[in-house]
């Protein structure tokens, strides 16, 4: 060590003199080096991501041990960390950690790191912390292999047993659980090109720091480092587990410089990543199942204090939908329908699934949500993304810095403080015109319900304001309070002009001039 001291030439005039200097010195010294190491903060991680936006990207090696990558599925799943060797229970602290084992699935492997108030250490792959099950392999030959992710348990449902809370594993995926949950949907950490690019660009987290928690810590901090070819980022995410989970996300994003590959077309700030097969607006004719989805709808509280709720759907080709605003409230993804008999799937359980709400902390400006739909062929992939994107990008080396809450809700989730669509249903009904009479019509049945509809007389003067752009016409509207449930009903017949081409829909329901509900947005899909 080189003390600071030496820069000083300092020659005292008296013996006395320079032996209290060398007292002084040697405590400062001795304070210096006994004192705590310094915190390990947001900036730290901000000053690699900042430095790795200076240099070009360099992947990191998926090259696998020969016997690891010969493992299929079901023998990699039979990989599993020991309950007994996990992140702090030794200590019994209030959160647990466990690592992911690499595989042929996840490849690419990310180093983890514990921070603690002495400072941090890195933790090490170690092959006696992983049960193998029947496989036969070695992995004492094969290194510090690093890890697929992690994730953390904490006593959600029960102070007698510590659940899966959250987990982090491939690219900037990440997803969490409330109370009565079963995991749904995933965020990211930042979405390139998902829409508008020549080809997606999934940033991945490349490191974590795991904050060691204190033995009342009723949140769990994590850090991490992000890297893609064209970004860079620092992130911290602070877990506070609850009926509704809400996870609060600070991060820094770093362009690359240019010549780094093409600009990006499409900067995807709190992307949200579910799947919807089929539901209500969009039923199956061949599955025993009503609905099998993740999510129903998109949601957003604009910045001018609109509410919109579009319902999601399968496409056959891709689609693409904007909404811009200025200063968004929030968006997400949400799963409204929460009976089980609308799914009847006693294993998958869609109506555990959660919500994910995005409330923006601090002002995002000028920008857009956009919402991107893929066709799926079943259940197993992901075909709906939600995220911002800002009207501007950032300079290189200029930091893009933006926060939010991230609320993984339940049957008490976020809605608009008037009324909300309950089910939005498609098909025509009885009618004395066939459909060969009636051709490219389509017919919608939408339900609101919510405080600002409950207290109106059966008599009152409910109207639907309904907007459709130029490629459908809206031949009927009703609405009436359905003596069933007490709930409002809109009926609408459409006729889609060019059924080769996508058709916008517009409606909401107004009393006394007052807009009483959010606003149906609906896209009729080209035929």
């Amino acid at each position: 060590m080189v003390s600071v001291f030496s820069r000083f030439r300092v020659q005292p005039r008296a013996p006395a003199l320079a032996q209290r200097w060398r007292l002084l010195c040697a405590a400062l010294l001795w304070a210096a080096a006994s004192a705590p190491a310094l915190a390990f903060d947001l900036d730290s991680v901000t000053q690699l991501a900042r430095g790795r936006a200076q240099h070009p990207y360099r992947a990191a090696s998926a090259a696998l041990p020969r016997a690891l990558a010969a493992l299929d599925y079901d023998q990699l799943r039979d990989v599993r960390w020991k309950p007994e060797r996990a992140l702090w229970r030794s200590a019994q602290l209030p959160f647990e950690a466990m690592l992911f084992h690499l595989g042929r699935t996840q490849s690419a492997p990310v180093q983890i790191h514990e921070v603690t108030p002495s400072g941090t250490r890195h933790l090490a792959y170690a092959p006696a912390d992983f049960d193998y099950g029947k496989n036969r392999v070695t992995p004492g030959a094969w290194g510090d292999l690093g890890f697929a992710g992690f994730r953390l348990h904490y006593p959600l449902n029960s102070p007698q047993y510590k659940d899966e809370l959250v987990v982090f594993q491939g690219a900037s995926y990440f997803r969490a659980l409330g109370a009565g949950q079963q995991y749904g949907l995933s965020a990211r950490g930042l979405a390139i090109d998902t829409a508008g690019g020549a080809h997606e660009e999934f940033p991945r987290f490349t490191e974590f720091w795991l904050v060691r928690p204190a033995p009342d810590a009723r949140v769990a901090t994590v850090y991490a480092l992000l890297d893609s070819p064209r970004a860079t980022g620092a992130y911290r995410f602070d877990i506070r587990p609850g009926a509704q989970t809400v996870t609060t996300v600070h991060a820094r994003v770093f362009l690359r410089a240019p010549g780094t590959g093409k600009p990006i077309a499409t900067l995807g700030i709190a992307p949200l990543t579910s799947m919807f097969l089929f539901g209500e607006n969009q039923p199956s004719p061949s599955d025993f199942r009503p609905e099998v989805h993740d999510s129903d709808g998109l949601m957003i509280a604009t910045g001018e204090g609109e509410w919109l709720w579009r319902p999601l759907q399968n496409p056959q080709r891709a689609l693409t939908t904007s909404f811009a605003t200025t200063a968004p409230r929030g968006f997400g993804l949400m799963q409204r329908d929460r009976q089980w008999s609308s799914y009847e799937d006693a294993e998958a359980r869609y109506e555990r699934r959660p919500s994910a709400w995005v409330r923006p902390l601090g002002d995002w400006g000028a920008g857009r949500v956009e919402l991107v739909q893929l066709h799926t062929p079943d259940e197993t992939h992901d075909n709906i993304v939600a995220y911002w994107v800002p009207a501007q990008l950032p300079a290189p080396g200029q930091a893009l810095e933006f926060a939010y809450e991230l609320s993984w809700q339940g049957q008490d989730q976020q809605r608009p403080p008037g009324a909300w669509v309950v089910q939005s249903r498609r098909g025509l009904g009885y009618s004395r015109q066939t459909q060969a009479d009636a051709p490219q019509q389509v017919q919608y049945v939408v339900d609101f319900d919510g405080p600002a509809l409950a207290g109106l007389s059966d008599r009152a003067r409910v109207q639907a304001v309904v907007s459709s752009d130029a490629n459908a016409r809206v031949l009927e509207r009703l609405v009436y309070r359905n003596p069933a449930n007490g709930q409002w009903r809109m009926t609408l017949r459409v006729q889609q002009i060019d059924r080769a081409r996508p058709a916008e829909l517009r409606a909401f329901l107004e009393h006394d001039n007052h807009a009483v509900s959010e606003t149906w947005t609906h896209i009729v899909l080209p035929e």
